[in-house]
């Protein structure tokens, strides 16, 4: 399961009927001067466009500064994406989706009413492929036995721990920790593979559940928070109730 923008694919799919409606006249200004600089292939006035960091499929690094993005461009606006984006008409293609912004067809693209960009949920082939050698070299570097698994979702580190979430071929996620001190290459000190995700409201916060006997560990991840709060959280639960609860930060 992947979260770049899970919330926005779904209201994308949810009210594809709205499209054919058109777009008001101030957005349409905004988008067609993001079609120009898509047509003239001007990296640095699209890099200006950026909501930062924009978010990269997991365990590709996420896009945090201009550089960066001026740096990657050929890595994400390959020519289909430049094709779809240039072909497109800023009235009818593009759609105002309330609070969440305006998307381009299924949500390819979303920009907001300021006219940021704020995702790209599109994946060149240069991506998929920079996603599995991430992937593969990520894997050397693991316990033996934590190297089969269908995607990786997350490394966290709180004070204490280390943990890794990854979705099997089964469906489930797997939970595996380590104190802090230990590298990933060393045995954990617990591995749990009953693991659930579940969708905290609309906005794209979730987190995961594993059941140990009359424990449950609940890893929070937060999409929509304050930007002086932790991007994560841990918690642990005895018999329902809290027992530990401590921040994280997602590692790239």
């Amino acid at each position: 399961m992947k979260f770049l923008f899970p919330f926005l694919l779904f209201i994308a799919s949810a009210f594809h009927t709205s499209f054919g409606q058109k777009l008001r006249q101030e957005y349409q200004t905004k988008i067609n001067i993001f079609i120009g600089h898509v047509i003239n292939n001007n990296s640095k006035e699209i890099a200006k466009m950026i909501s930062y960091p924009l978010k990269r499929d997991y365990p590709i690094p996420d896009i945090k500064t201009k550089e960066d993005f001026i740096l990657r461009y050929d890595e994400i606006f390959d020519d289909s994406l430049k094709n779809l984006i240039i072909d497109s008409d800023a009235a009818t293609d593009w759609s105002e989706m309330g609070w969440r912004g305006i998307m381009l067809n299924r949500g390819e693209v979303w920009m907001d009413t300021e006219g940021k960009i704020i995702a790209i949920n599109y994946q060149s082939s240069l991506e998929k492929t920079k996603q599995k050698n991430i992937i593969k070299a990520d894997k050397k570097k693991l316990y033996p036995t934590l190297t089969e698994f269908k995607n990786p979702e997350y490394v966290l580190e709180t004070a204490k721990f280390r943990i890794r979430i990854d979705q099997l071929n089964n469906g489930k996620y797997r939970y595996a920790s380590w104190p802090i001190s230990k590298p990933m290459s060393e045995k954990p000190d617990l591995i749990l593979t009953n693991g659930e995700v579940f969708m905290d409201g609309s906005g794209g916060n979730h987190h995961f559940e594993f059941k140990n006997g009359i424990y449950t560990y609940q890893c929070f991840i937060w999409r929509l928070r304050g930007s002086d709060t932790s991007p994560a959280d841990l918690s642990v639960l005895k018999n329902e109730v809290e027992i530990l609860s401590q921040s994280a930060v997602i590692v790239e």
